[in-house]
């Protein structure tokens, strides 16, 4: 879906429509520790060609970022699941040992017992009567007994069972542990790869930029007031929750952008919206691209405080909406938390948790 500028709430244009996804300076010291694991391709053919080609790497690294994200999010659960079903082994092993010590014992009870021929019990008993009601009650124990062995073998099955359901949810978690580790090493590299670029730039063009950032880091909540009231939202219209988010979104402006982490010290971008939200009590989807899909769909023009916003196509960004045309959102690599227009990319859609 394309941007929906014109219906972008009114809002004076203080905020440069900077690049988002433009490397600031301190994403260079930022990146310094990410190994280099690919080399990129052919040098582009000058500082503007590079700067073109920095924004493209960040926006695959926030491709990479959200495949990590979720990776992560199925191994959290798989290793949930994989704990309980343990759990079941475990207490389905503790049922056979207790159902075998039992029969053991009484199965050397009942040798000691009865283990005189019928004749010769019945002739050194002192009554036939007495025997006679001794074998009612070794049939009646029989009886038990072969009813326990029963309960013994459908508990070793049950056993059998919930360890293969075990095995193969480790065999799961394993592969899935394998992905993440390759989508970690995806990110690096386009990490590592858009740092190489950045350090090409000429000087007038890394200048532009990291004014630009600068900018925009410093906007604060107190600064853009009066660029808020422009187009209030009703205060009826906005609920206690979508407040919350709201002020928890606001008090992360200024700490720093950190992939794969979703607060309370550092985010990216859809860890700061599943944050944000969870503070307010509503728990959120892990990706960009399940928060996109985390409530209802609602025009540009009519967002409220605390919407989603989701930028690009493949909804590789998200970001959340305060009022009055503006947003706040983990840019990238090496940034900090920030207010920006709203319109600073293009949407692709609003969703209303």
């Amino acid at each position: 879906m394309v941007s929906q500028r014109r219906n972008v709430p009114a809002c004076p244009r203080r905020v440069a429509k900077a690049t988002v996804l433009s490397a600031a300076a301190t994403a260079a010291a930022v990146m310094s520790a990410v190994p280099v694991l690919a080399e990129p391709g052919a040098p582009p053919a000058d500082s503007a060609a590079a700067a073109r080609e920095v924004d493209r790497l960040f926006a695959e690294v926030e491709r990479a970022v959200d495949r990590y994200n979720g990776t992560a999010e199925r191994v959290d659960a798989l290793r949930d699941v994989l704990e309980r079903r343990q759990g079941r082994v475990a207490r389905s092993q503790e049922a056979v040992n207790a159902k075998r010590r039992a029969l053991g014992s009484a199965a050397a009870a009942e040798y000691r017992v009865g283990g005189f021929e019928p004749t010769l019990t019945l002739m050194l008993s002192d009554s036939p009567e007495t025997y006679l009601d001794r074998a009612a009650v070794f049939d009646r124990l029989g009886t038990r007994r072969a009813a326990e062995l029963r309960d013994l073998l459908a508990a070793q099955r049950v056993l059998d069972q919930r360890r293969e359901e075990a095995e193969e949810q480790l065999a799961e978690l394993t592969e899935e542990q394998a992905r993440l580790a390759r989508d970690k090493r995806a990110v690096q590299t386009r990490l590592a790869a858009a740092r190489r670029l950045y350090e090409r730039l000429d000087d007038a063009e890394r200048a532009a930029r990291e004014r630009a950032d600068r900018a925009a880091e410093r906007r604060s909540p107190g600064a853009d007031a009066e660029t808020r009231a422009a187009a209030p939202a009703p205060a009826s219209a906005v609920s206690s929750r979508a407040a919350a988010a709201v002020a928890a979104a606001r008090g992360a402006v200024g700490l720093p952008y950190g992939w794969g982490q979703a607060g309370p010290d550092a985010f990216d971008c859809s860890g700061l919206i599943q944050w944000a939200w969870g503070r307010a009590g509503v728990a959120l989807p892990r990706t960009s691209q399940a928060q996109a899909g985390a409530g209802r769909r609602v025009a540009l023009s009519q967002a409220r405080p605390g919407d989603i916003v989701v930028y690009r196509a493949d909804a590789s960004h998200v970001a959340m909406y305060v009022g009055g045309g503006q947003m706040v959102h983990a840019p990238y690599p090496g940034a900090r938390v920030r207010y920006e227009a709203v319109d600073v990319m293009p949407v692709s859609s609003v969703v209303r948790p």
